[in-house]
């Protein structure tokens, strides 16, 4: 069991550059994002922050809504009203009803927001049916940003999967085309660059990840690719409800408001996605519009990474192809965020049982685990929660 001065020498090796350096000497509008405006809608006391999404040239608020567990229609009226203006879903959301919810939710305001989905199919038919379904579901004749859903290496992305994004927009139901990326290293986003196909990415971004995707992401803002980030929170861990005698004490006040003003804060990310299940945790969420990022937010999240290392996947990578059994250890990880972290128990399970291997093999079956995370998650202990759970 590491001492106490080991976690410390941990926390101070392992994050202070990742807090701290987009922080310094950031300023609004750096990174060929153009100017950062703000504005209240009328009758609010909501102040809004806009920043350009790249290339695209669409203006989109700092902070948007991460539509994925979200079940509740009058949540994403009542953004819509306050005046966030960009909404992400997927084709796969709640095996579909997401986007049917987010397009009766939108309503006729629907053209006055930036909307995105995603899509999973695995060639460009299937691509394509999908675009069909999204329009229908989401009740429009366009979408505004259509992503491949969830690919970690360029080898993810074959060429037809390209073929029909670009199809999209030459026939006008796309307007602009991205890639969505749960991966916590920088290889897939530099290649996007490279490939100078695509207008936008959707990558998985906070306060945990190494300061290589900092880079990466300014990187991607100067040659003029809008950035949008998703998992801001690190994991979402927001109450005291988890029975996992590990995650029990995980509640901070201001532990999340201060890592979504984390990510605002870099000027290289348009907007961010954090997702959103009732009233108050928009207006909590609308707060880092409008509040500075300040060093009592450093130690919040120095306090906050402190309680979640244990479990907490940081997606870097460094186990990928380390189990001896096979295991995709950084995916049940995420699975457990999900049933976790986002209280989404069905989602969580429903993701585990997409794992080829995962009701076939368990760590039960390994004398030793081979899998050493360099973050000092409790790999053995979590694999064994997730069978606990999911199996």
């Amino acid at each position: 069991m590491p001492t106490r001065t080991s976690r410390r020498d941990f926390l101070a090796a392992g994050v202070t550059a990742g807090l701290l350096a987009p922080f310094a000497g950031a300023t609004p509008a750096m990174g060929g994002l153009g100017s950062q405006s703000e504005a209240s809608p009328s009758g609010s006391a909501v102040k809004l922050s806009y920043r350009t999404l790249g290339r695209t040239g669409l203006h989109v608020t700092s902070v948007g809504f991460g539509c994925m567990i979200t079940s509740d229609p009058s949540v994403i009226e009542r953004a819509a009203d306050l005046g966030i203006n960009y909404f992400d879903t997927a084709r796969g959301y709640q095996h579909g009803n997401n986007e049917r919810m987010v397009g009766a939710a939108l309503g006729v305001k629907r053209k006055q927001v930036v909307l995105s989905t995603k899509t999973h199919a695995p060639d460009k038919a299937g691509m394509m049916q999908h675009l069909e379904q999204s329009l229908r579901e989401l009740s429009t004749d366009y979408i505004d940003v259509w992503y491949l859903h969830g690919r970690s290496s360029p080898a993810d992305i074959p060429d037809d999967h390209i073929e029909a994004q670009e199809l999209a927009k030459q026939q006008g139901k796309v307007r602009f085309i991205g890639v969505s990326t749960h991966s916590g290293q920088p290889q897939l986003i530099l290649w996007m660059i490279q490939k100078k196909v695509f207008d936008v990415v959707l990558a998985a971004y906070n306060f945990t990840m190494d300061p290589a995707m900092d880079q990466a992401l300014e990187t991607a803002a100067k040659a003029g690719l809008g950035v949008i980030a998703m998992k801001v929170m690190a994991g979402g861990f927001r109450s005291h409800q988890a029975r996992d005698p590990i995650v029990g004490k995980l509640a901070r006040t201001g532990a999340m408001l201060s890592a979504l003003k984390w990510v605002v804060k870099n000027p290289n990310v348009a907007t961010a996605i954090p997702s959103m299940t009732d009233m108050d945790q928009l207006d909590e969420n609308l707060k880092a519009m409008d509040q500075a990022y300040t060093s009592a937010d450093t130690a919040i999240l120095f306090a906050h990474l402190e309680q979640i290392r244990l479990f907490y996947c940081r997606m870097c990578g460094a186990c990928q192809g380390a189990c001896r059994q096979g295991l995709s250890v950084a995916d049940v990880l995420r699975c457990l965020t999900y049933a976790e972290g986002y209280g989404q128990f069905a989602l969580g399970r429903e993701r585990y049982l997409e794992l080829a291997t995962s009701p076939a093999v368990g760590c039960a079956d390994c004398r030793a685990c081979t899998v050493n995370c360099p973050h000092g998650v409790d790999v053995v202990g979590r694999m064994a929660r997730a069978e606990e759970l999911f199996a």
